[in-house]
């Protein structure tokens, strides 16, 4: 027994250092990853053998120098104390231009330059330059077509979900789903309007907005959210917080979209009846609420659930969609997320799947729950979408008899 309590205390006390040396490790992150962003495709496009003319090198140079300093700087001023939307707009830009500009450089420099030198095209400087120009050339074109798929009005994605529970009742109905529209520095006002329009040719039952409404306050971006009172449902509109809420006076957000006419579901359910059937829809707090420090804020499934028979099938609007795992473990029928923009930009995508079950898209979890993440209306930050297009998405719930097929993809 002494032996057995010695160990383990030598035990712990050999993995503290490991620990704590990870954790000054990852306290470098911010400071070493911006210098990464900037400094490989400097050295890719300008010092890989190129040899270019003196003159093209220093200004080369100087503009990389120029960039990783001043992204940091405008996304201090932009997303700090100051909040000065030219700043923001300028940081996030420069942000989403360097990650699409290092992957790039990474793949093309080390793909391409393999497949010429194993084609034999070009030797030395030839070669160097040939991976320069595709390096930006593919960055110019990506930049371009992403910041067009970032603006303008998503796509509506259309599919059938089966759920086992759904009385026949209430099969064919529609619920619309919007989420991380993220109201921000640049004004989208108009294209708030064109995004209700939109919803408002579906002729949804329930219209959902699955949180992260904007980045900045409610009084700062009530012009933006405005758009969102003429958005109609046949039945009632549905809101939840999502994470930014909490970096932006949740409360605040709240209050104006019950202003707006929709219906918070704070750990709070209402009843959707047809047909003598009766669906449960519910909705939690983001679960970065309680650490906000927000009073009465946080994700609290059982209080969404308080009071609702256990028989009834459970519709959840939950953020994020690692609440699945909550969600699976009461038995929800269906959850319905954003968070994850479907990677917003190519390959981000990896590393959301860190972090989340799911990145887009319909997944089953557990015995019964059906997990649809959806890839977001708007965007955040850098104003590009590269292989992630938004969506507006519709769900027509079926119930088991419905001669529709289940799922579509």
């Amino acid at each position: 027994m002494t032996d057995t309590s010695e160990t383990r205390t030598a035990d712990g006390e050999a993995r503290a250092p490991r620990q704590s040396r990870l954790h000054r490790l990852l306290r470098y992150i911010p400071m070493v990853a911006p210098v990464l962003l900037w400094a490989v495709p400097c050295w890719v496009l300008l010092y890989g053998g190129q040899d270019w003319p003196l003159p093209v090198t220093l200004a080369g140079t100087a503009v990389f120098v120029l960039g990783l300093v001043g992204m940091p700087l405008a996304m201090t001023r932009g997303h700090g104390r100051r909040q000065q939307d030219w700043a923001a707009i300028t940081g996030d830009t420069l942000l989403g231009s360097s990650w699409v500009l290092f992957t790039w450089s990474v793949l093309l420099g080390v793909f391409l330059r393999l497949a010429l030198t194993v084609a034999g095209v070009g030797q030395g400087q030839d070669r160097a330059r040939i991976v320069t120009w595709a390096v930006l050339g593919v960055t110019a074109v990506l930049l371009v077509w992403g910041y067009v798929e970032a603006r303008r009005v998503p796509r509506v994605r259309r599919l059938d979900v089966q759920l086992p529970r759904l009385g026949a009742g209430l099969d064919g109905t529609r619920v619309a789903l919007i989420t991380d529209t993220h109201y921000g520095p640049l004004d989208r006002a108009r294209w708030s309007a064109r995004v209700c329009e939109t919803v408002n040719t579906l002729e949804a039952d329930v219209v959902c907005h699955a949180g992260d409404i904007a980045d900045g306050t409610a009084e700062r971006r009530r012009a933006q959210a405005s758009p969102l009172a003429t958005v109609r449902a046949g039945r009632a509109r549905v809101y939840v917080t999502g994470n930014h809420e909490y970096y932006s006076e949740a409360q605040g957000w709240v209050d104006l979209m019950d202003e707006l006419g929709w219906k918070p579901l704070r750990n709070s359910h209402l009843l959707l009846e047809r047909g003598g059937d009766t669906l449960v829809v519910a909705g939690v707090d983001d679960v970065t609420a309680e650490s906000s420090g927000l009073e009465g804020h946080r994700a609290h499934l059982e209080g969404a659930l308080d009071g609702a028979d256990p028989e009834l099938p459970v519709l959840l609007l939950a953020h994020q969609p690692k609440f699945v795992d909550r969600a699976a473990a009461h038995g929800i029928d269906l959850q319905l997320s954003g968070h994850t923009h479907g990677g917003q930009i190519w390959p981000f995508h990896f590393l959301v799947r860190i972090d989340q079950p799911a990145l887009a898209g319909l997944s089953h979890h557990g015995t019964r729950t059906l997990l649809y993440t959806s890839r977001g209306t708007g965007f955040w930050g850098p104003p590009f979408r590269v292989f992630a297009p938004s969506e507006i998405t519709l769900l027509v719930l079926r119930a088991p008899q419905s001669p529709t097929s289940p799922t579509s993809p």
